[in-house]
């Protein structure tokens, strides 16, 4: 009886062997139902063979096979056996993590019928202005007037469940499902928006990435703020889509804006699709069969949608390369821009990267040869460069973290009818919440970090753990009444400048103000209806945003960036300070940069107003190069967490040991740990960590896999929670 090996989504590194009934055929990469323990379980068939390492009378039975093909493509396939490879983790985890929820519990891998919306007879005879009294329905009903409305269009077009359910229940309205039709979009491709004219630097670029679109091509697209790269990305995806091929776009989670979907629909007649953590379980099942199916030209996504299956890709681009959140933090921790590089490889196509402030591990390889970089060197149109300021906090008086020329400065920007921007990242009202008698501090005990005061709601929050607790309304040590809150958050900023700018509306853009559905949207809208407007925002107002009347732009605190533990901060910020600052005088008007610090002096600040982003990258890396950190070595970080503060440094040194045991071990390996983490607690368990560091990433992967499983022997593994992180960002 044949035999097939089977991958689960469990932690451990290897397969499980199950006979084939007779006249039960699989293929590798499709599912079956297997029994594993006391309950069953879908698996991912990796190969069929005619041998077992076990007898075969001791093995069980394939209950049911799920597919009759592959889920995955060849290309897809070779790419996820080689990061499971390289990041150390179980295969079968690697596998399901690339496929939708709804695939990992055994659904069909096939469209279900979608629900459409249409109006009854009753309902085109009735005059709309028999709805006048409910607004939300006369809105749904005008639409169904224009045709029949998918369900799942519903929100797209900012109309009501609610009210269409209304209507149905009058008689107006009803519901009909659909069976999906495979459309296929190629036969009537064009170009259906307004094409920009691209000056010299761009078309350069566009002619470049277009010459070599048929083979893997590396190309890192490098351009000022608002020097236009999503133009660039336009054009080269005109060619792709032209040529009936498809494209993946990726995007940070951040900078995936409601402006950046309109702009790729607006241009192409081809379908585009969102990937995003908004969408729910059957729409991102949708999302992955039309792309596999050839029906989707563009999927637009965040860092899971490099995983989508496609029937022609043609091209990756992936924008904002530099950002950290193309990097998986828990589970398998991957870095989506480096495995999307390995996949364009494997695919044969180009991939283009697009950043104002490229990772400095992109610009190293660049010199290497191994990327190509184009530049964009001017403002695309009429944009004139912002004018940088540093401005001397010392001795000036502060109000919520503004000092009075900043004030005098905002009210001139404001007076001319444009806009301000003030970056703080920091939500919430406050850091910190203290007693005026005593100095007891609100701390979160899961985490020994201060909770962060949230006025609004009267609550604290740890923002590290998520938990939260009522505001107490006297101290728990001494009983007194008098707390206060200490520094200053976004919420602070937007009710202080109140009274301070009174006939000035105020725009709050962080995670507190966009949860709900929409509302980053509507606050957006508000922002582009143009006139006087103060904007305030963390980081997720840095990326991405086009504010044609922003004309200043002011970074509040700085200083704390300057001056870390952490060897990347420095980097950063001066990918943050150059985002935020290119959201200045993007439309014709001059933009003016105010960023307000304590140390003007600082070394860092000066290279980045004087010189710019490009000399501070030549700089660090040549100050990196020096002392033998990233790119120049490689990092593998183990940590360990442990509810005692024991184990953990226990485990850690017995895996060090370990280590230096190796006979690969050279002298050019180097170990620092186990020390404590930087964040030494985090919900109640204590965090360690041990970095191992190797001038070669090839060596360094020999040792970490010839150790590999030797580590679950360890006398300490089974106490401990314990991940490993290949290419760590925080360290």
């Amino acid at each position: 009886m044949p035999v097939a090996h089977v991958a689960l989504p469990v932690p451990l590194s290897r397969t499980f062997d199950y006979l084939l009934p007779p006249g039960m055929q699989v293929v590798p990469g499709c599912r079956v139902s297997v029994p594993f323990g006391k309950r069953d379980a879908i698996g991912i068939v990796t190969g069929v063979s005619d041998s077992s390492e076990f007898p075969l009378e001791k093995l069980k039975s394939v209950n049911e096979v799920l597919d009759s093909a592959s889920l995955y493509t060849r290309d897809l396939w070779r790419v996820l056996h080689w990061a499971s490879d390289y990041y150390h983790f179980p295969l079968g985890e690697v596998l399901f993590h690339a496929l939708p929820v709804l695939l990992r519990q055994g659904k069909p891998a096939e469209l279900t019928p979608l629900w459409q919306w249409f109006a009854t007879e009753q309902g085109r005879a009735t005059p709309l202005n028999d709805l006048k009294r409910a607004p939300k329905q006369q809105q749904a009903m005008a639409a169904l007037m224009q045709g029949k409305l998918y369900r799942h269009q519903i929100s797209d077009l900012d109309l009501n469940e609610a009210a269409l359910q209304a209507l149905r229940a009058k008689g107006l309205a009803d519901l009909q499902s659909v069976a999906p039709v495979a459309q296929d979009w190629r036969k009537d491709f064009s170009v259906v928006g307004e094409r920009l004219r691209l000056n010299t630097e761009q078309a350069t670029a566009v002619g470049a990435i277009r010459s070599e679109d048929q083979q893997f091509s590396a190309w890192l697209l490098a351009g000022v703020t608002g020097s236009g790269k999503t133009e660039v990305y336009l054009s080269v995806l005109e060619n792709i889509l032209a040529q009936g091929r498809q494209a993946l776009v990726m995007v940070p989670e951040i900078g995936l804006t409601p402006q950046t979907i309109a702009r790729f629909r607006e241009r192409f007649s081809a379908p585009v699709d969102v990937l995003h953590s908004g969408l729910n379980d059957s729409e991102r099942l949708a999302v992955w069969l039309r792309a596999r199916n050839g029906e989707a030209g563009i999927v637009i996504g965040t860092r899971s949608s490099l995983f989508t299956p496609f029937a022609r890709l043609g091209v990756i681009i992936i924008d904002e390369e530099h950002d950290s959140s193309y990097k998986q933090q828990e589970g398998w921790r991957y870095h989506a821009r480096d495995l999307a590089v390995f996949r364009a490889h494997a695919e044969n196509i180009p991939i283009v990267m697009g950043s104002a402030t490229p990772a400095l591990e992109t610009l190293h390889n660049v010199q290497l040869g191994k990327y190509r970089q184009l530049t964009l060197s001017k403002r695309a149109g009429n944009a004139k460069p912002a004018v940088h300021h540093l401005l001397d906090l010392k001795g000036l008086p502060l109000k919520v973290g503004l000092s009075q020329p900043l004030v005098q400065r905002m009210q001139q920007h404001l007076k001319a009818d444009n806009q301000v921007m003030l970056f703080l990242n920091r939500r919430g009202y406050a850091p910190a919440l203290l007693c005026h008698e005593c100095g007891w501090i609100a701390e979160c005990q899961r985490c020994d970090h201060y909770y962060t005061f949230h006025q609004n709601q009267r609550q604290l929050r740890c923002h590290h753990c998520d938990s939260q607790r009522p505001v107490p309304h006297q101290c728990p040590q001494c009983g007194s009444t008098q707390l206060v809150s200490v520094g200053v958050g976004t919420e602070q900023l937007e009710n202080e400048l109140a009274p301070l700018f009174p006939n000035t509306p105020i725009t709050r853009i962080d995670r507190d103000t966009t949860s709900r559905k929409g509302s980053l949207e509507q606050h957006l809208a508000e922002v582009h209806r143009g006139g006087a407007r103060i904007l305030i925002g963390t980081q997720m107002l840095a990326k991405g945003h086009h504010f044609p009347d922003v004309t200043l732009v002011s970074l509040l605190d700085v200083d704390g960036a300057l001056f870390s533990a952490d060897f990347r901060s420095a980097e950063r910020f001066a990918q943050l300070y150059t985002q935020v600052s290119g959201r200045a005088g993007r439309a014709g008007k001059q933009g003016e940069v105010v960023l307000q610090t304590h140390h003007p002096e600082h070394p860092l600040l000066q290279v980045l107003l004087q010189h710019g982003y490009d000399a501070f990258s030549k700089q660090t890396l040549a100050e990196r190069k020096s002392v033998f950190l990233p790119p120049y070595t490689s990092h593998v970080l183990f940590r360990s967490e442990d509810h005692d503060n024991r184990q953990s440094s226990l485990f850690l040194q017995q895996l060090r040991n370990l280590l230096e045991a190796s006979p690969l071990k050279d002298d050019s390996l180097w170990i620092l740990g186990p020390v404590p983490a930087l964040q030494a607690k985090r919900s109640g368990r204590f965090r360690w960590q041990l970095l191992i560091q190797h001038p070669s990433r090839k060596v360094l992967q020999q040792i970490i896999k010839t150790s590999m499983p030797l580590i679950g022997s360890l006398p300490q593994a089974k106490k401990v929670k314990w991940t490993l992180d290949v290419d760590p960002i925080d360290n």
